[in-house]
């Protein structure tokens, strides 16, 4: 059954694109967001440098905010705030000599970038954005640099484990364990509506085996009594486990996945079945895998708008009080924008 469900999945992420490419998917993106809920989002969030900040982290800005900052102001269709958020990405991310993003970036440190590492979602997403921009406005700038972006992420993040390709977290750590070989990985980097787009900048990359991978690796990773994806999972020759040294929970990192998912065509089906059900039984919420309760309910409306999506996948109606924009902090409604705006593209009638 999920193996159905995963070819429909890859289906729909590979045919999307019609005639003329991967790049053309995104551009029914643009105009999902609305200028007002995007002025709402950027007054609070991205400076005028460009610099979106993650305000309940300290301040810091990340290359997965800077990412998501780009696919929200594509999806917007602003142009002039898409450049600024790019120029500042360019200037004080894009300083590794492997083409990748450094993920963090501090105001309050000297030197800014306080750790020289990449992650892997953010750099998905810098070059997925980049190359819906060129697509849809034309400019070589952004398309340049979304292959470099894309070829640097095919040759230095993907790999096999399990005779599967696989994304790596980081270039630098998350390596294969001496004792059992066992690699780490985050089920939520797998940003299957980016692959396409990456399939056409940097075609000599195994894009295709990797959103297969990522689609089988979360219709296998059910652990504990909810049969929920952990944050960090381990991938050994004896199977897939919560990765070791990471709490075992369905974390602010995987309640991204049905979003993904959603955004990439999936539909009602065993691979959305556990989300389906976790949402309907707990609500928004942190869990604890080996027990299944409920450590942290999350009620900020942009993780309720998470399994409103969800729903509304099945017909449900979105909630009217989730039908207002309100941002409150950087994540959560950076995801409500992203839920919103595959609700409006895809799910009109929820509304």
């Amino acid at each position: 059954m999920i193996g159905s469900t995963l070819r429909r999945l890859l289906m729909t992420v590979a045919l999307a694109t019609g005639l003329s490419g991967p790049a053309t998917a995104g551009l029914t993106l643009q105009g999902t967001v609305s200028s007002s809920d995007w002025i709402a989002y950027s007054d609070r969030f991205v400076q005028e440098d460009g610099r979106v900040v993650d305000d309940a982290n300290g301040g810091i800005s990340h290359s997965e905010s800077q990412g998501y900052g780009l696919l929200l102001a594509f999806s917007a269709g602003d142009r002039a705030a898409f450049e600024r958020i790019w120029t500042f990405t360019l200037n004080e991310l894009l300083i590794r000599d492997d083409g990748l993003a450094s993920w963090k970036w501090d105001a309050a440190a000297k030197p800014h970038i306080v750790d020289v590492n990449n992650a892997s979602d953010g750099d998905v997403l810098i070059a997925y954005a980049l190359g819906l921009a060129a697509e849809a406005w034309g400019e070589s700038r952004y398309r340049d640099a979304a292959m470099s972006l894309a070829v640097s992420i095919g040759k230095n993040l993907l790999t096999d484990a399990n005779e599967r390709v696989v994304l790596r977290p980081g270039a630098e750590g998350f390596r294969r364990s001496e004792q059992d070989g066992s690699l780490v990985v985050n089920p939520s980097y797998w940003i299957f509506e980016a692959f396409p787009v990456l399939q056409k900048l940097a075609p000599d990359h195994p894009w295709e085996a990797l959103a297969s991978s990522g689609a089988e690796l979360i219709g296998a990773a059910r652990f504990g009594p909810a049969n929920l994806p952990a944050d960090w999972v381990a991938i050994s020759p004896a199977g897939l486990a919560p990765a070791p040294n990471f709490p075992p929970v369905y974390g602010y990192n995987a309640i991204r996945i049905p979003l993904y998912l959603l955004r990439a065509g999936a539909t009602p089906g065993p691979l959305l079945e556990p989300f389906e059900k976790a949402a309907q039984t707990i609500g928004p919420a942190i869990i604890e895998l080996p027990s299944g309760r409920a450590l942290e309910k999350l009620s900020d409306p942009g993780y309720r708008m998470l399994d409103a999506a969800l729903a509304c996948a099945s017909g449900t109606p979105i909630p009217k009080d989730l039908l207002r924009f309100e941002p409150t902090l950087y994540y959560p409604s950076t995801l409500y924008l992203l839920a919103m705006s595959y609700v409006k593209e895809r799910q009109p009638q929820c509304l």
